[in-house]
């Protein structure tokens, strides 16, 4: 699916399986965006586990003001770039907008994506979604769920909001947490959360957490490669946002920053969470 290392010295290629072992043995996982093979390969170098094709790559790569005019041919385009630069991490790409609106139409687009070279496909919600992830991974392909804050849910979300402050909205995360698992998803993202409720849902899956502006207590970190530089995007910077280009020194040194802070519990800190 990748190219394979050359050498003994490289890091062993990451697998599906190994990320529930991950969490077994207490391994925080660290992940970034990444749009094209030039930044994938300085993130392999750097150590990085995980390395998503997101769809925000329609705001921090096209200019846009949401990822909903990202279609499947992007995703698949820069998936098959970002997999060039790979040797270790594992590969995800994002399900863009209505792509995973069916079975039938997920099952096109995640196979589109796999054949570019992910290695696994995330997509956003629980609900009807459900039925898609059990689709999906009953045909191999394995998936990564999205709850709390999710983009493509915009419009009806009213804006980019922290979900699950009430208790209401709390019980109904964690009950899809446990559906989404449930269903087969081998990985969940949960964005913009207050801290104690992802390390509740965190504590009651067996499956890793990967949070973003989700608290210290899941069981990885996710940030837009754009962030982790400093980059402008043109938006709104999010309380979990941190620049690591400033204390890293080099592109490189940002990526390796990131991956130490996660792994030694020092990212996110209070400052980048929500109560």
């Amino acid at each position: 699916m990748y190219t394979q290392p050359t050498t003994s010295t490289e890091r062993k290629p990451w697998t599906v399986p190994m990320l529930a072992q991950a969490k077994r043995d207490g391994r925080r996982l660290a992940m970034l965006t990444a749009y094209d093979a030039g930044f994938a390969r300085v993130m392999d170098q750097a150590g990085i586990d995980l390395v998503l094709v997101g769809d925000s790559l329609g705001m921090v790569v096209q200019g846009r003001d949401s990822t909903l005019p990202v279609v499947i041919d992007d995703i698949v385009y820069h998936t098959a770039c970002v997999a060039r630069g790979l040797s270790s991490a594992l590969l995800l790409s994002d399900l863009p907008f209505q792509a995973d609106a069916t079975p039938g139409r997920a099952l096109d687009a995640a196979t589109r994506c796999l054949q570019a070279g992910a290695a696994m496909v995330k997509l956003e919600g629980a609900g009807s979604k459900l039925e898609v992830i059990r689709f999906l991974v009953e045909r191999e392909i394995p998936v990564c769920a999205h709850l709390g804050l999710t983009p493509q849910s915009v419009l009806r979300l009213g804006g980019y909001k922290v979900q699950g402050r009430d208790e209401r909205a709390a019980d109904t995360l964690r009950a899809d947490a446990l559906a989404v698992a449930a269903a087969g998803a081998s990985l969940l993202v949960l964005e913009c959360v207050p801290s104690p409720l992802a390390a509740d849902i965190t504590r009651a899956l067996d499956i890793p957490t990967i949070g973003i502006g989700a608290g210290p207590q899941c069981d990885g970190q996710v940030l837009v490669l754009h962030d982790v530089l400093g980059l402008a995007s043109g938006h709104r910077r999010p309380k979990f946002v941190k620049d690591f280009l400033a204390e890293g020194g080099s592109v490189q040194g940002a990526f390796s920053a990131f991956a130490d802070a996660v792994r030694e519990g020092r990212f996110p800190d209070a400052d980048h969470s929500y109560a």
